[in-house]
Order: C-alpha cells, then sequence, then structure tokens
C-alpha cells in the first residue's frame, strides 16, 4: 500500500488555448491534513476537479487511495467526501430530508454516525435549508461529505463567504471529526491564516505547477527573512534559493529558501557583518514564493 493517499504525476489541463495545469506533481501523505495553496485561478478547483474525475486530463494520472480517478472515477467517489467551495443545496429541503437524499447515493452510509454528527454540529432536523446562515450551511455540508465515513476528504474553499467567526468555528468543527480518526484532509485555500494553524502539509500552486511542496512546520524553518546593509559587494546571482529582495533605506531583505547558517554568514561577510534573522508567517512565504522578486535591487 503506498503512503500517499493523493499521489498526482505530471497532470496537464487546457480549457481550449488556456492552460491551466502545465504537468502537475503533488504526493499527499496519508493521515495528513495537507493545505493546497494558491491564487484565486490558480487552478486549485480544475486540479480536484481532476483529482475526482469530473474532468479528463490532457496528460498525467491521478490517483486517491491507489484508485486511478479516470479509470474508476466512481469508485474514487465513495470513498472521497467532496466540499465544493460555496455549495449550493436544495433550499426547499428539510435537513433531514436532504442528509436521506445524499445517503440513498453511499452504499455504505452511516446512519448512526449521521446522527451523532447531527448533534454535534447543532443542525436542526427539520429546518428547511433555505433558511439556514452561512456557517450552517457550511456545517451540513460538511456532514453530507462526510456520512459515508470517507477515507480522503477534499474541501475546496470551505470557508468562502464565511465570516471570521464562522470560519473559526467550521475548522474547529473539522479538526475534531477528522484529525482523531486518521482521515486524510485536503483542504484548498487561498486564505492562508485560517491553512496555518491546520495543515501539517502544505504546496503552493502558482504558474500551472507545484513550486513548493513540505511538511508546514519545515517550511516555516528553512524559509527565512535576512535583513543586512546593502552593499554593491552582494552578488544576487551567488545567493541560491534566493525568492524576493526588497530595499527599505540602507537596509535589504532577503528572502531565502533552504536558509541555513553558512548562507548566512556568507550575506554577513558581503554586508560588513551586519545580518538579522526574521521567521515568516506561512503568508509571507507564499507570497515570497509567488510574487517575490528575484532580480537585482536598484542602487544595489
Amino acid at each position: 500500500m503506498s503512503e500517499y493517499a493523493i499521489a498526482i504525476e505530471g497532470l496537464k489541463f487546457s480549457y481550449s488555448r488556456n492552460e491551466v495545469l502545465k504537468g502537475l506533481d503533488l504526493q499527499v501523505p496519508r493521515g495528513s491534513i495537507f493545505g493546497f495553496l494558491g491564487r484565486n485561478g490558480a487552478g486549485k478547483t480544475t486540479a480536484i476537479k481532476l483529482m475526482l474525475g469530473l474532468l479528463k486530463p490532457n496528460a498525467g494520472y491521478c490517483r486517491i487511495q491507489g484508485i486511478d480517478s479516470q479509470k474508476d472515477a466512481l469508485a474514487v467517489r465513495r470513498i472521497v467526501g467532496y466540499m465544493a467551495e460555496d455549495q449550493q443545496m436544495y433550499g426547499w429541503m428539510r435537513i433531514e430530508q436532504i442528509v436521506k437524499w445524499v445517503a440513498s447515493f453511499y452504499p455504505g452510509w452511516d446512519d448512526k454516525f449521521t446522527n451523532q454528527l447531527l448533534d454535534m454540529l447543532e443542525l436542526p432536523r427539520r429546518q428547511k435549508v433555505k433558511t439556514l446562515s452561512k456557517g450552517q450551511n457550511s456545517r451540513l455540508a460538511l456532514l453530507l461529505a462526510l456520512g459515508h465515513r470517507p477515507k480522503v476528504v477534499i474541501l475546496d474553499d470551505p470557508t468562502l463567504g464565511l465570516d471570521p467567526i464562522a470560519r473559526k468555528d467550521f475548522l474547529r468543527h473539522v479538526i475534531d471529526l477528522l484529525q482523531t480518526n486518521g482521515v486524510t484532509v485536503f483542504f484548498s485555500s487561498h486564505l492562508l491564516y485560517e491553512i496555518e494553524p491546520v495543515a501539517d502539509h502544505v504546496a503552493i500552486l502558482d504558474g500551472g505547477k507545484i513550486v513548493k511542496q513540505g511538511e508546514t512546520f519545515q517550511l516555516r524553518e528553512s524559509v527565512k527573512k535576512i535583513v543586512l546593509l546593502a552593499s554593491p559587494a552582494i552578488d544576487f546571482s551567488k545567493i541560491t534559493g534566493l525568492l524576493d529582495v526588497a530595499r527599505y533605506g540602507d537596509r535589504l531583505a532577503l528572502t531565502i529558501e533552504d536558509c541555513d547558517a553558512s548562507k548566512i554568514s556568507a550575506l554577513k561577510n558581503s554586508s560588513d557583518d551586519f545580518a538579522r534573522e526574521i521567521r515568516l508567517n506561512l503568508d509571507e512565504i507564499f507570497e515570497a514564493y509567488v510574487i517575490g522578486n528575484r532580480g537585482k535591487v536598484a542602487g544595489v
């Protein structure tokens, strides 16, 4: 059995002449909460639809729990719980009706578990869907994604449109329900601050490819910002892993991946031995990878 719940290799997809994915490679460890990061329009939802077999790729493959999404899409959907961004449901149905209707599509639907979720998520069984708040609607969509006890749960921007309190409430439920049960969670979002506290692995999608993937902790440890005195002696072309350069007065701020003591020492030698190390959050790291300035700064 593969150590990966989701394995993608060389995935390519185009809408007409618009090449969205240009050879996507991705490995999602089993049991992880995996943050799939990218700007709006980066291709996150397209990648998810390919994972589920809802779109046909131009090249490459995707396997979920070892099952090829193109060869057996129905088998994939039986083991995956999927919550789409801004998910729409039949407003005229009562909660208990829509739960029963969705259950009819899954032979392995767990009624006892679903009833527990209804209570845990504080969803009134006889209330009509159209009268639910956005937060309640999101919790119902989560319940419908979990009722068949999936091995993998895919959440596509699940907190879209929610206020900050509702987002935190939703994420708390996700963590409580899934993290302790060994379920793999694939969490797509452009809101980095909500991914950082919950994801143990992340991948950054940009330009149709994964530009960085790894454990969240290791990413924060290895990508650092070094502030130093601006100097003509600094040769940017020799700084391996340089992601971003910015100037603030007589100081330079360099964001560098795989930044270790030897790199910091080399920078000190080229900048009158002044250098200060700053740790970055996931939002700052993401920004460096997708819009970082890797060129020469004026006046240096």
